[in-house]
């Protein structure tokens, strides 16, 4: 059995998507599996155990480009697809590639409408991403269950080169990643609070992942119990960064998920957005009901509560610091 998944983005959906090939090989144990996604993210399967080859496209590729890839992919002859992305770009080549079975992620875009725009929730609860992405494989007698942790696979080098950035850096063991930003503003925990978090666990040690566009965790540099890593780590030496940690909290962003598919005690925090909910029990979620939920599919706003940004502001730091005690 050859296997071919599809899913190009995001961040934290690809990562959520790394289930998918071992859940193809609790049903097809032999199976070769191969797995096309964006180049920024092939290191994320570099080493996991259940991927044969992983095929990549940049964002840049041309129509030549894409038609050179399925070519290739095309003569691996592959029995089965599943374009677990859906897209017009995955719809490419769904339909360019030729297998006996195929399958997609359903879109399910009038369960979107009417929760977005009624806030009608027809979809299953609770949310979960990976569900989402493994449930579909029940056409294929797949029955759903989520694979054990982990579920990222990091290189030696990789560990090693993460304690070379935490030793730099004086970090004390043990400590607990925080993860401040967020693609959309609307998703992100607000400043303040992380410095109300900081102040009342002062006897834990934090450290810091962010982007280098995150300029705002400068904020973060004042407390003694902060290491800020902003823009030190590629994206899979903050994978490694994780792994070394006691424990993680996080907005609804890609190192989420990194977080929750090494099996590390993670607390969630949610905003705005229905779609990126994590599925793990090492996961615990804090998300506070308010009747403008969801605002938005990405958390791109507009914020229409009285309240501004109510959704996360009501998530207060005693919450987060007792949940991170009882952990």
């Amino acid at each position: 059995m050859k296997i071919l998944i599809i899913r190009f983005s995001s961040i934290g959906d690809v990562t959520q998507a790394l289930s998918i090939p071992a859940h193809l090989r609790s049903r097809y144990p032999e199976a070769q599996i191969h797995f096309l996604t964006k180049d920024i993210f092939s290191q994320l399967f570099n080493h996991h155990p259940s991927v044969a080859r992983t095929w990549t496209i940049s964002s840049s590729s041309s129509l030549l480009d894409l038609l050179k890839i399925a070519r290739k992919l095309n003569a691996e002859n592959f029995d089965a697809i599943y374009d677990a992305h859906n897209s017009l770009r995955s719809n490419f080549f769904y339909y360019w590639i030729s297998a006996q079975q195929k399958l997609q992620k359903p879109m399910e875009r009038f369960k979107r409408f009417l929760l977005l725009r009624f806030k009608i929730n027809k979809f299953e609860k609770p949310f979960s991403g990976q569900r989402d992405l493994l449930k579909p494989l029940e056409k294929w007698q797949i029955k759903f269950h989520l694979p054990p942790p982990p579920q990222l696979f990091l290189s030696a080098e990789t560990i090693d080169n993460a304690k070379k950035i935490l030793f730099t850096k004086q970090v004390r063991f043990p400590y607990v990643v925080v993860a401040p930003s967020a693609a959309h503003y609307f998703k992100r925990w607000p400043i303040d609070k992380w410095k109300e978090l900081f102040s009342l666990a002062h006897d834990t040690n934090f450290v810091v992942l962010a982007g280098g566009q995150d300029t705002f965790t400068n904020e973060f540099n004042s407390f003694k119990n902060v290491i800020n890593l902003t823009g030190m780590t590629t994206l899979i030496e903050s994978a490694a960064v994780i792994q070394l940690a006691d424990k993680v909290i996080s907005n609804d962003t890609g190192l989420l998920h990194f977080s929750e598919q090494l099996g590390q005690k993670t607390i969630a925090l949610m905003g705005a957005a229905p779609f990126g909910f994590p599925s793990r029990t090492s996961t615990v979620i804090i998300k506070k009901d308010v009747p403008c939920w969801p605002c938005s599919k990405h958390g791109q706003g507009p914020c229409v509560n009285p309240v501004y940004h109510k959704c996360m502001n009501d998530i207060s730091a005693t919450e987060v610091n007792q949940l991170l005690e009882n952990l």
